[in-house]
């Protein structure tokens, strides 16, 4: 297959939500048929609510300035399929990932010929298998791999990794989750595999930190909590902060990735880089590694500004979007047009009733996703404090790009959020 014939085979699979297979005998069974080859270097896993994705790329920015070679297994993506697997920074070209998905392909059609799969492995399933095949063609030391849904069956689990972290747990996907707090906390702390894990633990709250000790303590597994005194990453003010240990104070730096929120990930990943450093050899990630990492961090769709006037930021959840509407309350006195989209498993009404008021028109829109809502679906959820007569109805994300340049204010600022696929969507176009 040429890119074109293997990104279209990939999409033929459907939807990677949708065709969502519960379960880690797939996978399992298909990266046996090839080789397992995420035995051939050491991976991190990174599950959680909010932050895995802002974890993932502080890591791999500070590994690569410790020149370390890393992959980089993330999703959604926003404009490319290829965007999922980077490899030192980069991702694979489209050559390369049409080489990877004809052999996943083959493999997994020669599985289900022989009886040895009673199904073609999914969308998300041979991606994953195609990310941890590239990592070990490329020779890398570190794969990095962000957990798609959950952690108890979702397909990157099924690469044990040697090193996890749990950025912090909310409500989300609780169709597949649980409906508490605690449930999702125990499908997301089921990537604790046993006592030879390493384990950093995000900022929690009370319930889901007591549900991951729990699942440490079954497991036999000591978290850094435990181990020694944490790197700590304090806010100093708007633009900088402070990391901290037990025995230094460094230099102010200013973050790579924007919002108060940020500073609990870089905490996260600079623990997760001491982790690295003092239990699985990685000696080369000193301090002037860390902070220069931290520093050149970025994370595409995610409190990114396009020119002077679009702001995008995939806030997807009510804990995402709280932190967006912070962001915003601290840093923008420009008055808002917001561009919304969302898919049919989120939490639309309470997400609306964070984000909408602050808007003085919104635009509804529908992505070009199957799982996508309509705008009239949408407007179902309109806050009763906002009028009418602020919400507009589009059927395209490009209808909704030209209803907001219509009558956004010359000093007004566009916004766009409520889904990755909705903010790949704009970039795309806008980028065009």
């Amino acid at each position: 297959m040429n890119f074109q014939e293997a990104e279209a085979y990939l999409y033929s699979l459907g939807n990677e939500v949708e065709t969502m297979k519960l379960g880690l005998e797939n996978i399992t069974t298909l990266l046996d048929a090839l080789g397992d080859p995420q035995n051939n270097y050491k991976k991190v896993q990174v599950a959680g609510t909010n932050g895995k994705g802002s974890v993932c790329a502080f890591l791999d920015s500070i590994c690569r300035r410790a020149n370390i070679r890393t992959g980089l297994y993330t999703s959604p993506h926003l404009i490319s399929i290829i965007e999922r697997i980077r490899i030192d920074g980069a991702d694979v070209s489209e050559d390369d990932f049409a080489h990877l998905a004809t052999w996943v392909r083959s493999v997994s059609d020669s599985l289900v010929g022989e009886g040895k799969l009673e199904s073609v492995p999914t969308y998300f399933e041979q991606v994953t298998a195609m990310a941890l095949l590239a990592f070990a063609e490329a020779e890398v030391e570190l794969a990095i791999l962000e957990t798609g849904l959950g952690g108890r069956y979702d397909a990157v689990t099924a690469a044990y990794a040697e090193i996890a972290a749990i950025t912090h747990i909310d409500l989300d996907h609780q169709e597949y989750l649980g409906e508490t707090i605690e449930a999702i906390a125990a499908e997301k702390a089921a990537i604790i595999t046993g006592p030879s894990l390493s384990l950093v633990i995000g900022a929690q709250s009370d319930a889901a930190r007591a549900v991951i000790r729990g699942r440490c303590e079954e497991m036999g597994v000591l978290n850094t909590d435990e181990m020694y005194s944490r790197w700590t990453v304090r806010r100093v003010d708007a633009d900088t902060v402070k990391v901290e240990t037990s025995r230094h104070v460094f230099p102010s730096i200013t973050l790579g990735l924007k919002g108060d929120h940020q500073v609990e990930n870089a905490e996260t990943a600079l623990n997760l880089a001491k982790v690295l450093q003092f239990e699985h050899g990685f000696e080369s990630l000193d301090d002037d590694a860390i902070i220069t990492g931290l520093e050149a961090a970025r994370h595409p769709g995610r409190l990114e500004y396009m020119g002077d006037n679009v702001l995008l930021d995939g806030a997807h959840n009510p804990g995402g979007a709280r932190a967006f509407r912070k962001f915003l309350n601290e840093n923008e006195r420009r008055p808002i047009t917001l561009i919304f989209g969302a898919m049919r498993d989120k939490s639309v009404a309470e997400i609306a009733e964070i984000l909408w008021p602050g808007a003085e028109k919104v635009i509804l829109t529908r992505p070009s996703n199957s799982r996508a809502m309509s705008s009239d679906e949408l407007a179902e959820f309109v806050p009763a404090a906002i009028d009418a007569d602020r919400i507009v109805k589009t059927d395209t994300v490009q209808e909704a790009i030209e209803r907001a340049r219509d009558i956004t204010r010359p000093d007004g600022l566009i916004v766009v959020t409520g889904s990755l696929y909705l903010v790949g969507e704009v970039k795309k176009l806008l980028n065009n």
